[in-house]
């Protein structure tokens, strides 16, 4: 017996794992940048409006004191120009730019009065206008036409005019911008190695699972001996291998017991049995009376039934505990039933039966050629048995998917209800039948200990029918079972 439990990487425990541990990773690491980056945006903008908040002082002191006369526009915007050198976070390359800073002075009615910046200041004085500009309270503006926001902060002299001091927020921009982008590069560099260095570690622990689970499938019935593979670490996969050894140990000695339970049985039954019908052939050989020779003739028939009856329920015995002892070798099915089908066919005719096998060639299997006769045996016994004279039978062997497919079915009455559910299990038979009810349920067990299904049923059209799936042989089955052979010879 023999399974494939390699899968496709996608679908595999370990890219499950690892996609899962990535996954939480990204997120965790996701959410930390977004506290990180508010935080940094949030100091930038604290340490802006401290230097709004400290120059717009600055600039509201020598506008209050400085004369209202020629030199006062002079005096006041070489004092703003001044303030807009000392921009913080500014590059060195944009040292000589102006457009990051404005200053602005307008009179109580709101007219511009003061201007240092570039351009004329009309946009900026609309911008400021749309919006309330609460004193003290640094505040963002938006300008058209300009790339990037402004903090924006107001002060009102004791004239009544009011000066606005703006920095532009390009250079936070920038540096947030520049944040994202690094943290990104080296964020998803870390998500993908992570990720790898995940997957190699947990494919490669899973690979011992693996190996041990392929081991344990391709043990049988009849290769209780061989265990799974271990290792020399102490972690869970080493003891998953060596608890599975016990348990195999546990089974195997289990088997044996069984098995020799059964085979010490059979041989104290069969052994006076055996010594009865030499006794009663004997007497056979010496008997001259017609009578008495046909008493010894049915006692021989009896003996010769008992016989019988003990092997199939000892094999019934061991198949329902799944210790059912199967010598494998390539079978073909097809020729298994052409012979059983010579085999038969007189005595259907005799019963007046009429036989029929559909079969479209040679369909091999990996079984045990002994039990499989058996089993064919008692299907076509059944049928004797059963079917009234003037009934056909159908036999159909067919080949889906790998698997055989065999079909017995009739035309003759069929199950009776009360016992259908129960077809396969030990001594159940109809009303009429005078069998020990054994021969369905050794059907069942050879199938099953072969890895197939059996199910019976009643047709439509009037009739039992009996279908058997059974797995065909793989060319891996038939080269292993073909050495087996060879070694054996």
């Amino acid at each position: 017996m023999s399974s494939k439990t390699a899968s496709p990487v996608m679908h595999s425990a370990a890219w499950r794992i690892s996609l899962w541990a990535t996954l939480a990773f990204a997120c965790g690491t996701m959410i930390v940048f977004v506290f990180l980056h508010r935080f940094v945006a949030a100091d930038i903008q604290q340490r802006t409006d401290a230097w709004l908040a400290g120059e717009v002082e600055v600039l509201g002191d020598v506008a209050e004191h400085t004369p209202k006369d020629a030199l006062y526009d002079r005096v006041v915007g070489e004092v703003a120009e001044l303030a807009s050198k000392e921009v913080p976070n500014r590059l060195q390359s944009e040292g000589q730019r102006n457009d990051l800073v404005f200053f602005l002075q307008t009179d109580a009615q709101g007219i511009q009065t003061l201007w240092v910046g570039e351009g004329s200041g009309e946009a900026y004085l609309r911008a400021i206008q749309r919006q309330p500009f609460p004193p003290d309270q640094p505040r963002d503006l938006h300008v058209a036409g300009s790339s990037a926001p402004f903090r924006v902060v107001s002060l009102r002299i004791d004239d009544g005019s009011l000066i606005y001091l703006g920095l532009s927020e390009h250079d936070e921009l920038r540096v947030l911008r520049n944040l994202r982008f690094r943290f990104f590069t080296w964020w998803l560099l870390l998500v993908l190695l992570g990720f790898a260095i995940v997957f190699y570690t947990t494919r490669r622990m899973l690979s011992h699972v693996r190996d041990i689970t392929e081991a344990a499938s391709r043990i049988g019935h009849t290769e209780l001996d061989k265990r799974v593979p271990t290792s020399g670490r102490n972690d869970e996969v080493a003891h998953l291998a060596r608890t599975l050894n016990r348990m195999l140990d546990r089974i195997e000695s289990s088997m044996h017991q069984l098995h020799t339970i059964t085979d010490a049985l059979a041989h104290d039954l069969r052994s006076p049995l055996t010594a009865i019908r030499g006794k009663l052939e004997i007497s056979l050989s010496a008997a001259t009376q017609g009578e008495q020779v046909e008493a010894v003739v049915s006692s021989i028939d009896e003996l010769d039934r008992l016989t019988e009856f003990l092997n199939t329920s000892l094999d019934v015995a061991e198949g329902k505990a799944d210790a059912l002892r199967l010598t494998k070798s390539v079978l073909d099915l097809d020729e298994l039933l052409r012979g059983m089908v010579d085999l038969y066919e007189p005595s259907m005719s005799e019963k007046n039966l009429h036989l029929v096998l559909e079969s479209k060639g040679p369909v091999l299997l990996a079984a045990d050629a002994g039990l499989m006769h058996r089993m064919v045996s008692n299907l076509f016994d059944n049928e004797l048995k059963h079917l009234p004279a003037g009934c056909s039978l159908k036999v159909t062997l067919k080949c889906e998917a790998e698997a055989a497919r065999l079909v017995v079915e009739d035309n003759g009455p069929g199950f009776s209800p009360e016992i259908l559910p129960h077809l396969f299990e030990q001594r159940v038979k109809g009303k009429q039948s005078g069998g020990h009810g054994l021969g369905l349920a050794f059907v069942d067990v050879v199938v099953r200990a072969h890895g197939g299904s059996v199910t019976a049923s009643n047709r439509e059209a009037g009739g039992a029918r009996i279908a058997l799936t059974l797995p065909c042989a793989s060319e891996v089955d038939s080269t292993r079972l073909h050495e087996s052979a060879a070694v054996r010879a």
